[in-house]
């Protein structure tokens, strides 16, 4: 998810963290998400850039928590520690830095990484896309979830324009040019009504 932290714009920007009562109205059911893009039960995940904790805790609960997750912004990484504790899940280990550091952070490769809401506010996208394929196991997955390319104010919730940016949002094919050249070949692009999608990319060697 985006980071709200005020940091060196050569460090990670990205959109701020909205408010979760309307993430609760796009997503009501974030576990199904998570399904959707083809997280399973038995996988290791990475939350990158995992925000709030939105995501974080029902990945937690999915995969028993052999989760890690990772953030800029230290605020928000307490938010979601205490939104995985308030649904009784854990976290292997919470990191708080760029998500261009995690090669040097995490203990092991990784069966999955999520990158939910981020990737299109990232300054240097196929540096991330390398980052992750390094902790990525081969056949190994990446989902994506991004706003589709509509315009902002046709994204409305809760009666008022959301998300990114309209110059910001990024296609499917987009996203691919960017991430498929780091070692992964797209595996799905998944419909997340209404107004996202998830592009799931399979680490090859």
């Amino acid at each position: 998810m985006a980071n709200s932290a005020q940091q060196d714009p050569s460090l990670f920007p990205a959109t701020s963290m909205p408010d979760r009562r309307w993430w609760a109205t796009l997503w009501p059911d974030p576990a199904g998400v998570l399904q959707q893009i083809d997280i399973r039960a038995g996988m290791v995940a990475l939350d990158l850039c995992c925000g709030d904790g939105y995501f974080t805790a029902p990945l937690a609960e999915l995969l028993d928590g052999r989760v890690y997750a990772l953030e800029l912004d230290a605020a928000l990484i307490e938010q979601a520690r205490a939104e995985v504790a308030r649904r009784g899940a854990g976290v292997r280990q919470w990191f708080c830095a760029d998500a261009r550091q995690v090669a040097g952070l995490l203990p092991e490769r990784v069966d999955y990484v999520l990158l939910a809401n981020t990737f299109h506010g990232v300054p240097d996208q196929p540096s991330i896309a390398r980052a992750v394929r390094s902790v990525t196991r081969t056949g190994g997955c990446l989902g994506i979830v991004n706003w589709h390319r509509i315009p902002r104010e046709r994204t409305m919730v809760l009666g008022l324009a959301r998300g990114p940016q309209s110059h910001m949002r990024m296609t499917p094919a987009q996203v691919a040019a960017i991430v498929e050249p780091a070692g992964f070949r797209t595996k799905a692009v998944v419909e997340l009504p209404p107004y996202h999608y998830g592009s799931v990319f399979e680490a090859v060697d």
